[in-house]
């Protein structure tokens, strides 16, 4: 008898034992990596000037323009711009403005309230979704072959889905040096004339190289650039991984 009840004992421990590996079940989970759709001598532009990878984890950036301080979420793209005479922005559903002074402001908050943001999140910009890249010939300048790419976008995004950048970029560094764009906000149409900035002097802000003055040049009528007499200085630059409230962006009435 005693046997008997021994080897029930064996009998159920062993089903038992087979019963639980049945139940043990592995949970493999699947991590999306993002797959990135920019030519390989962008990403070089890109690992030049702190990297898209770390670029994508920071939440706000912000600099100073002349009097404005201008504030963007990099992943909602809300936006505030703020000076002593006006104050506008984007606050994920409309864009907005406010006159803190009768005659304050003095350009179309459409276009205005993310032309600075372009202009000095260059490049890193240039790798949202939506656009779609072109080799093109180079730029030549004082003897220097800076190779181009050309950015346009798909059909509704953003604001001006007609505006095209070329960024020319220098073959030993692979840093920025020139922008080419066009400006289809008025017309609502493709238009052929570039205009041109020169990327003439960058800092380094948490990492990230960033353009800390960009300069206007003009072609004249031996087809040669020469700069002019605007230039755009970029002061107090911060980048940081802390998101801020929705509430920031919104429209505040005194």
């Amino acid at each position: 008898m005693k046997k008997i009840i021994l080897l029930l004992i064996v009998v159920i421990a062993v089903s038992c034992k087979n019963e639980s590996k049945k139940e043990v079940k592995t949970e493999v989970k699947k991590v999306e990596v993002q797959k990135e759709t920019f030519p390989e001598e962008l990403g070089k532009v890109f690992e030049a000037h702190g990297g898209i990878k770390e670029w994508r984890k920071v939440q706000v950036l912000s600099f100073n323009k002349e009097d404005e301080v201008h504030i963007t979420d990099l992943h909602s793209r809300k936006i505030i711009v703020k000076s002593p005479k006006y104050s506008l922005g984007f606050d994920g559903n409309e864009i907005w403005s406010l006159e803190e002074v009768e005659g304050g402001l003095k350009r179309d908050p459409a276009f205005y309230y993310n032309l600075y943001f372009y202009f000095y999140a260059m490049p890193f910009v240039l790798a949202d979704d939506g656009i779609t890249y072109e080799k093109v010939d180079d730029f030549v300048f004082e003897g220097v072959n800076y190779p181009g790419y050309k950015i346009s976008y798909k059909a509704n995004v953003g604001t001006s889905p007609d505006d095209n950048y070329i960024v020319y970029y220098n073959p030993e560094t692979f840093k920025m040096e020139w922008l080419a764009y066009t400006v289809t906000f008025k017309s609502k149409a493709p238009v052929d004339t570039y205009k041109m900035i020169r990327y003439n002097s960058w800092e380094n802000v948490s990492g990230f190289i960033l353009p800390k003055q960009i300069t206007w040049y003009s072609k004249d009528e031996k087809d040669l650039y020469t700069p002019t007499a605007k230039i755009v200085d970029f002061k107090l630059p911060l980048v940081s991984p802390v998101k801020l409230a929705d509430s920031f962006f919104e429209k505040r009435v005194k």
